[in-house]
């Protein structure tokens, strides 16, 4: 059964490698460009893949780790999430379907759980119990503001685009995040957290430049 595990965990971190070098990659390329969508697809498929095998590690005897596994769901949002942003690019589909919500809706769901936990755990004096009410209130945050973007697609020309890098570099940030605790052995509260802080600074960096790009002004010259 160890053995079995084992090698779960390994594949599960060979996909986890594969998605950190992939995701770096369709950063620093062309947006939107050969290289850029050839990568994010080895991205979502390796970090979707590496997800699910960690959910299945979560729930085995002498593996059990409930936070381990409500991050993998948490990661296969962000992924599905960008990735069907892409769908709303054509003005003829900007409208978000039950697809779209029901991945919302199970993230939300998903984050006030981790929110309850989290609270639970500080009353009983855990510390590492922050972390649960730091990645759940910022998974509620994400999935309630994908049903905002979900009723301004229309309004907003790139909002599609917004919400594909916003999710997508949060899943790089998830990647990040567990090579530094995993690979690296480090599992201090500021490593958790420091990447997601990083992360969120760059998101809101493309957004405003992003917001600029929609302007009229910015449209007519």
């Amino acid at each position: 059964m160890e053995l079995s595990i084992k090698l779960l965990i390994y594949t599960h971190a060979f996909f986890g490698g594969i998605g950190l070098v992939s995701g770096l990659m369709s950063i620093f390329v062309k947006k939107g460009g050969f290289n850029h969508k050839k990568a994010g697809k080895v991205f979502s498929y390796s970090m979707v893949i590496s997800a699910l095998i960690s959910l299945v590690i979560a729930i085995l005897p002498n593996h059990e780790n409930t936070f381990l596994f409500l991050i993998g769901v948490f990661t296969i949002y962000l992924v599905l999430a960008g990735n069907r942003a892409l769908t709303l690019k054509n003005a003829s589909k900007l409208k978000a379907d039950w697809i779209d919500k029901t991945i919302s809706a199970l993230m939300l769901f998903a984050s006030l759980i981790m929110i309850v936990i989290g609270i639970i755990g500080l009353i009983r004096h855990n510390n590492s119990a922050i972390l649960f009410i730091f990645f759940g209130g910022f998974g509620a945050f994400l999935s309630l503001n994908d049903f905002y973007i979900f009723k301004t697609f229309k309004q907003k020309k790139n909002a599609w685009l917004m919400n594909h890098y916003g999710r997508m570099i949060g899943a790089l940030i998830a990647s990040i995040t567990a090579f530094l605790v995993a690979a690296l052995n480090i599992g201090t509260l500021t490593i958790w957290i420091s990447p997601t802080i990083l992360g969120t600074a760059y998101i809101i960096y493309w957004n405003q430049k992003l917001n600029k790009k929609s302007k009229p002004e910015t449209l007519k010259s």
